[in-house]
């Protein structure tokens, strides 16, 4: 019997099981990984034993693997989201230029007909001037006084150059799609857009000890309506991508690399609207080892370790159709999304609605049933 497995990559490219391996090195879920205090040495170890050239250890090569992939030939061996039990997190609000359009959002009602002029105001408003400011800092407290004087204060500044950071749940453990899946877009949105990511592993211990990519699908519309339908807007089948694949964090990748990398969108239409955009991990307001923080801490915590989306700088304002200026961008069914960093690979997902992707079936229960027929939950 197939089914979910835990899995690195060779040198040599090729995919080798850890789940299907002897019980004292096996590791039948992603979670129980990221529990192990010296993950990084004990799956290296496992590159020079002699049972990996075994046919029955290897599943193939990742290149196969990927273009099943990006085929959606799930019939036969392929990626899938990085992630099984862990919390799914996100924290919101995080780039100056990605805070200023959900003011927008928010003034606009989602109305993205309004957005370009409430834009144009609230930029010769507040100029750059808020681009500099420290969250949490006197001198935010200070700006916070002056755009309530000005009637200009929102609740996306309050997270955004506040003490307190968004930090709320994106989706449900088992959840996410991987590399190749179609992403969803609420059927009744008319206003929506990527949100290209950097995805921090972090596990039960709050330590963060990996990274990976990730695309927080996003209703504009309808977060701009009310900031009480963030689930609706941000919650819906296929709206959470991840991957293609978890980096640990080891000699030749760290936390330093990750600060300073750069994340690359494209989307390519159907209609031949291309975008090509970058955003940089340097020009985060908060850093992410303080989203960590204020994730898990005295008063949350997280036995099944959790990953956290740590915000966009994209926020799209080009607009798509030509012939409706002012109306900005939104996703057409059909277009390919790519976000991609040199040392976390790339993660490709082509739009759809959410209503016509497959649906989640295979949840914890599933995950649990199977490993148990496949004889992986016996007593060691």
């Amino acid at each position: 019997m197939s089914g979910p497995s835990v899995v690195t990559i060779d040198k040599k490219g090729y995919v080798l099981n850890l789940t299907e391996m002897d019980k004292q090195r096996r590791f039948t879920t992603i979670t129980k990984a990221m529990k192990q205090d010296n993950l990084v040495e004990l799956i290296k170890s496992q590159y020079d034993q002699p049972k990996w050239r075994n046919p029955s250890s290897v599943i193939g090569h990742a290149s196969e693997l990927l273009r099943n992939n990006i085929e959606q030939k799930y019939d036969r061996p392929h990626f899938l989201a990085p992630i099984d039990l862990q919390s799914i997190k996100a924290a919101g609000v995080t780039f100056v230029a990605s805070m200023l359009e959900r003011v927008i959002e928010e003034k606009a009602k989602g109305d993205a007909l309004q957005a370009d002029e409430i834009r144009k105001s609230l930029l010769k408003a507040i100029g750059t001037q808020i681009s500099s400011v420290t969250p949490g800092s006197e001198q935010a407290s200070k700006l916070k006084n002056w755009l309530l004087e000005h009637k200009l204060w929102s609740q996306y500044m309050e997270v955004g150059i506040g003490p307190d950071a968004e930090i709320f749940t994106k989706s449900q453990p088992m959840s996410a799609v991987g590399i190749g899946s179609s992403i969803g877009i609420h059927p009744k949105s008319t206003w929506n857009n990527p949100e290209p990511e950097i995805v921090l592993v972090v596990n039960p211990k709050g330590n963060l000890i990996g990274a990976t990519l990730g695309n927080d699908v996003n209703l504009r519309d309808f977060e701009g309506r009310s900031a009480l339908l963030l689930g609706k807007a941000k919650d819906n089948n296929g709206s959470c991508a991840v991957g293609p694949f978890i980096r640990l964090f080891d000699s030749t990748y760290n936390l330093e690399d990750l600060k300073k990398c750069d994340l690359t969108l494209k989307i390519k239409g159907k209609d031949g609207f291309s975008v090509n955009a970058v955003s940089s991990m340097s020009r985060i307001s908060r850093d992410v080892t303080e989203l960590v923080s204020q994730t898990v801490n005295e008063n949350h915590q997280y036995p099944d370790g959790f990953v956290l989306f740590t915000g966009t700088m994209f926020a799209p304002t080009m607009d798509r159709d030509l012939n409706k200026p002012g109306e900005g961008f939104t996703h057409r069914i059909g277009d390919i999304v790519s976000i991609s960093t040199p040392k976390l690979g790339t993660l490709v997902n082509t739009v759809n609605t959410s209503d016509k992707i497959p649906p989640w079936t295979f949840g914890v229960e599933d995950l649990f049933t199977n490993l148990l027929h496949r004889s992986l939950l016996k007593k060691e």
